[in-house]
């Protein structure tokens, strides 16, 4: 059982006004963000008689999910994520708005129509972190997975009727209508995070530079054997099982020998299946583990997607098109709330944006190489193939098992001491060298050395470059840890990262230490050139001036 509270049901979050409020109103701009899709295509074929330049409204409406979405991760997790959310959804309606106001003028033009969907897009990408990693601030604990599979429902059930109600506006009121309404479907989002009494601590530290962010949050993933497992889970999933959508045309037209029709059916019960399995994602949680749950799911996806490529009845293809959309809504939910789960909140929109950066990538991959495959062979090929791939990666939990989510306390603490400083800092100051020294008996050398292995994914984790470890040939009972930090500032935010599990990795390495001194733990400035005097009348830094920013 991984969920020792009862999650109380599907519905269980929407009884916290505030997630109620946000999720209500997101339903709200999901179906504007479908409506956009269809006006934009729809307007681009009367702006253009090119079949690449429809194509690129697509493209321009995802390609900001890839390139921004990591960076707008690093900055939820710098700043207040109700102020960037709500930044984010601004964009994105003043956008929409002003391409509605071209739009009436009739001047819009095939790029700048791809331009203005990309603003658009942008928006979202911004948005999209902030409000995923804000999610756990809205609901307790037990309710997050439920709350995380609303949060697809709400997708899925725009999805399922939003084209088809987009199109319906398009060919009443044209596209220009389109655009006006995703602006105005943006606001009740923004008044649900406006009326959000969020109640933002700021850190004691000023934020990281950009690029530091974004390598931090890569970094923490990369040695977080629970993110970093999930994201490869979640990538090596959509590679596999991206066929059912990307050739869902081209299984209406040849499979079914059907027409735009029968390719809306299929989509819509796909939605369906979706909308219908993330009602059970916390039922499943509390009844079984993710890793077998995600095992099975694996299966059944791949069943399905045989059964697509050797059916020619539309209903037998519909219903495995169900199990593929429930299927694949129910693996990504779960491993989405494993990340939420692993990521303390210092780091929980990076770890999200690249958990939605490697879904993205996986899908478009895939879409694309399934593609090549049925262009090579034929569309049931395709299928058959994809589905015994996707079957297969239930074989990865063999290699790259998915723990359970309530191994890890990852709630921070403070540690209950401040470095002593006898000489001038500024938080650029560096870089700076840690040394630990550790008097261990050598009869139980082999069991510190196994906690030290673990000591060294924290330390990378949390920011901590260039670990070693070395043993004293004199005296083999003498250790030494040793890491780098770029600079003073980025020393102390390593401090400010500590959870609760990481102390306890902390104190079993302590527990091995003989000695109870003081003096073990070094801090050092590795290129001191300005805190030395360079003539003998020159300012001495340690006494003339204090630069250093106290934690």
């Amino acid at each position: 059982m991984e969920g020792d509270e009862n999650s109380g049901g599907a519905f269980a979050p929407l009884r916290e006004p505030t997630f109620r409020r946000i999720w209500t109103a997101s339903l709200f701009s999901n179906f504007g963000q479908l409506f956009l899709g269809v006006g934009a295509a729809w307007e681009m074929t009367r702006l253009s008689n090119s079949p690449s330049m429809v194509a690129l409204v697509q493209s321009a409406m995802m390609l900001p999910l890839v390139l921004v979405t990591l960076p707008a991760g690093a900055i939820a997790d710098m700043f207040d994520r109700r102020r960037i959310a709500m930044t984010g959804l601004t964009f994105s309606a003043l956008c929409a708005a002003v391409l509605a106001v071209i739009a009436f003028l009739g001047l819009v033009t095939p790029w700048l129509l791809l331009a203005f969907c990309a603003l658009i897009g942008g928006g979202v990408a911004l948005y999209s972190p902030s409000w995923q990693a804000s999610i756990p601030e809205q609901v307790s604990r037990q309710h997050l997975p439920a709350a995380v599979a609303l949060g697809t429902i709400s997708y899925n059930v725009a999805r399922s009727f939003g084209p088809a109600l987009g199109g319906l506006i398009v060919v009443l009121y044209g596209a220009k209508a389109v655009f006006g309404m995703t602006s105005l479907l943006y606001l009740p989002l923004l008044v649900a995070f406006f009326l959000w009494r969020r109640k933002h601590v700021p850190s004691r530290l000023p934020p990281e530079r950009m690029d530091r962010a974004i390598v931090g949050g890569a970094r923490y993933a990369l040695h977080a054997p629970a993110i970093r497992t999930a994201l490869v889970r979640v990538l090596v999933f959509g590679l596999s099982t991206a066929t059912a959508s990307a050739l869902a045309p081209l299984i209406a037209r040849d499979l079914l020998r059907g027409d735009a029709s029968t390719f809306g059916i299929l989509l819509g019960a796909q939605g369906v299946g979706a909308v219908a399995g993330a009602l059970f994602v916390s039922k499943i949680r509390e009844t079984i583990s993710t890793e077998l749950a995600v095992r099975i799911f694996a299966v059944g996806t791949g069943l399905a997607l045989v059964t697509i490529g050797f059916s020619n009845e539309i209903v037998l293809t519909c219903g495995a098109f169900l199990i593929v959309g429930a299927c694949n809504i129910l693996t990504i939910a779960m491993l989405n709330v494993t990340v939420q789960l692993s990521a303390p909140r210092w780091v929980t929109a990076r770890a999200l944006s690249l958990f939605s950066s490697a879904i993205t990538a996986g899908i478009g991959l895939g879409a694309w190489a399934w593609g090549m495959v049925a262009a090579a062979h034929d569309v049931a090929f395709a299928l058959v193939a994809s589905g015994i791939a996707v079957g297969a990666t239930a074989l990865l939990g063999l290699i790259l098992p998915i723990g359970r989510d309530q191994e890890a306390d990852i709630s921070e603490v403070p540690l209950g001491h401040e470095p002593a400083v006898g000489m001038a800092l500024t938080m650029r100051s560096g870089p700076v060298v840690i040394e630990v020294e550790y008097d261990v008996d050598p009869e139980r050398a082999r069991d510190f050395y196994a906690v030290m292995m673990k000591m060294q994914s924290m330390r990378k984790r949390n920011g901590g470059f260039d670990w070693s470890l070395a043993r004293d040939i004199a005296n083999p009972a003498l250790w030494t840890e040793r890491y780098h930090c770029p600079t003073w500032g980025d020393y102390l935010r390593l401090r400010d990262r500590f959870t609760q599990a990481d102390s306890e990795i902390q104190a079993e390495a302590d527990s091995y230490h003989r000695a109870h001194d003081a003096s073990r733990v070094r801090r050092r400035l590795e290129r001191p050139f300005g805190s030395v005097r360079w003539k003998a009348d020159s300012l001495d830094p340690r006494q003339d001036t204090v630069s250093w920013m106290a934690p």
